[in-house]
Parts: C-alpha cells; structure tokens; sequence
C-alpha cells in the first residue's frame, strides 16, 4: 500500500479511536450519577481518563494530515493563504510609515495579546469547545470562511454558531493552525471581528430589501408572487417575484441591486440575459426589473442601457418603506392586477 493510503488510513483510525472513547466518556458520565460515592468518583475518573485518550487520538490523527502532501491539480484555500502572504519586505515597510505617518497620535499601551505560538491544536480545539463565539474572529484572522471549510474539510459550518462538535473543533483548529500569527492583540482580534459582523448585518439587510419588495407586491396585489426557477439552453434561473406558483410563468419580476456605476455594465447584462431567456421560455409572459440604485441622477442612464424587447418595464425603488410602496403601486397598477 501507497505511504500516502497508509497514512490515510491511520489517521482515520485515529479518529475512530477518538469517538469510541468520546462514547465511553460520555457512558462515564452518566455512570457518575448512579452508585456509591466511591463508584461516582471511579467513574468520573475513567470519564475523564477516556477523554483525554479522546483528545491525543484527534491530536495525532490531525498531525498526520497535516503531514500529508496531497497530490492535487487543485490547490486548498489554505495553500492558497500560505502562497499569498505578503512579503518580509512590504510587512517592514508598511510597518516603519504607519509609525512616522502618524507618529504624533502614536500611543503605546499595554494589552492581553493571544500567543498562537505557544498554544498545540488540542488545546486550540478546547478553546473552540469551551468558547465557540470565538471561532469567527480566529477564523477571520487567517482569511478562512464557511466556503473554504466546507471546500477543504468536506463539512458544513456557521461560522457564527454557538454550537460546535469536539471533531469539528478539532478540525478546524489542525486545519488553522499553521497559518495563524505568532500572536495577535485582543484589540486588533475584535476590530477584524466587528469588520465581518458588520459586513455580514449590511448583507443581510440588502437580502430583506428584495424581500421587502416582493411583500410590497404581494400587499398590492390580488395574485400571490413568490420565488420561482425556469431553465432555458440547458441553464437555469430563478426569479425574485412570479406569478403563477407553478405552469408557465405569467408574470417575472427581476429585483435587482446595483451597488455602484462601475457595475451597470455587468448587472444590466445580467437582467437583459435572464428577460432573453424568459421570453423565450415564456414568449407570452411579462419580464419587469426592479432596481435599486443610489444615484438618482443617473437613473435615465440606466434605464436607457436596459431598453430591450425582453423587458417591459423598469422601475426603481429606494431602501425606504415608502420608495418600495410607490414601485410596487405602479408596478400591479401597470398589471391590471390591483387589489379591488
């Protein structure tokens, strides 16, 4: 057998080592609350014997895959970290003109700082067990999200979840471990986290604005518009708002966001492509966009760059309750489907 399939194949044995005796502490466990004193005391002693057993065969099964070189076309995400660092040079650089750009409101003061270099896996992974709100911002201090998890560990994982397994820990703290800095500050630890929870708070607040209208249109409306896919030339496509719930699509509303001007060209596209398609699943069926876009002034322009014979209308609507009503008024009113 290969080295590689060897190594492999203890390193899953290792892990299958590790659940027996993560079963036979949790049996310890709920052993310590039956019997003699002595007997409690016994089995709370073996419980926590087996756990210990658990946690050196995880350590040992991720020191093994770590290890192993993978012979890959595909790079992981963490290979692609590693290979993307930047350079002694620029960190030396950048480092000496923050300090004489802005050497008059320069402060020193003492903080805790987190010394990755003398902490092992197993302990990283208990950590992660004991304090699982603290995944994120550890995570995010190596540039490692939910998609390279799920890409390079094969699972699935909410980086913001408060609930994490001993193995998932484990794994992710084997999978981190080698990109994550000597130390770090508490301080900078919580501005990258506040970064990415802001970011993630303003996403899922453009997420309910398409809701938002979509319930507008519903309010309005004497039809019922939910989401709905259709595939055309072997592709396929969802639309934010349809009518009917199933058969062929009398109504598509596409609801779309454009952030900036540099992406008319690439979303207008994208909206006249999916009307392209739809008339031609659907020659009878009427195609509308929805779109919001923060520079007023610049609306004719975009409304000229999505004239086509696939769409029938374009309105715009802002993030106010009032902007989103208005569209959604002239929008049924145009349909001849207001409620009586």
């Amino acid at each position: 057998m290969p080295k590689k399939n060897k190594d492999l194949a203890a390193a899953k044995e290792h892990i299958r080592k590790s659940e027996d005796l993560l079963e036979q502490a949790s049996a310890g466990q709920d052993a310590a609350k039956l019997g003699t004193i002595s007997e409690q005391v016994s089995a709370v002693r073996e419980a926590a014997e087996a756990q210990e057993a658990a946690t050196q065969e995880l350590t040992e099964a991720l020191e093994i895959a770590e290890e192993l070189v993978e012979e890959s076309e595909y790079s992981s995400h963490r290979d692609q970290i590693l290979n993307a660092q930047p350079s002694p040079e620029r960190i030396d650089e950048l480092t000496k003109c923050l300090v004489d750009a802005f050497s008059r409101v320069i402060a020193y003061r003492e903080v805790p700082f987190i010394v990755f270099d003398d902490l092992n896996v197993a302990e990283l992974a208990n950590a992660f067990i004991n304090y699982p709100i603290i995944i994120k911002p550890v995570l995010a201090c190596v540039n490692v999200a939910q998609r390279a998890i799920r890409r390079d560990l094969g699972f699935d994982y909410d980086t913001y979840s408060r609930n994490v397994t001993e193995l998932q820990a484990h794994e992710l703290a084997g999978y981190i471990k080698p990109l994550l800095p000597q130390a770090i500050a508490i301080p900078a630890l919580m501005e990258l986290d506040r970064f990415f929870w802001t970011d993630k708070e303003i996403r899922a607040k453009k997420g309910s604005w398409e809701k938002s209208v979509t319930e507008a249109l519903n309010l309005q409306s004497n039809k019922t518009f939910r989401k709905r896919k259709f595939r055309c030339d072997n592709e396929g496509f969802e639309i934010d708002a349809a009518f009917p719930q199933s058969g062929d699509i009398d109504v598509a509303i596409d609801v779309k966001r454009i952030e900036s001007p540099r992406d008319i060209h690439k979303r207008a596209d994208e909206i006249i492509n999916k009307a392209a398609k739809f008339k031609k699943s659907y020659p009878k069926g009427t195609f509308i966009a929805v779109v919001y876009y923060p520079f007023p002034n610049q609306h004719i322009n975009l409304q000229s760059r999505l004239q086509s014979p696939y769409i029938d209308s374009v309105y715009f609507a802002g993030e106010t309750s009032s902007s989103i009503n208005n569209a959604a008024d002239m929008l049924i009113g145009r349909l001849g489907l207001k409620k009586k």
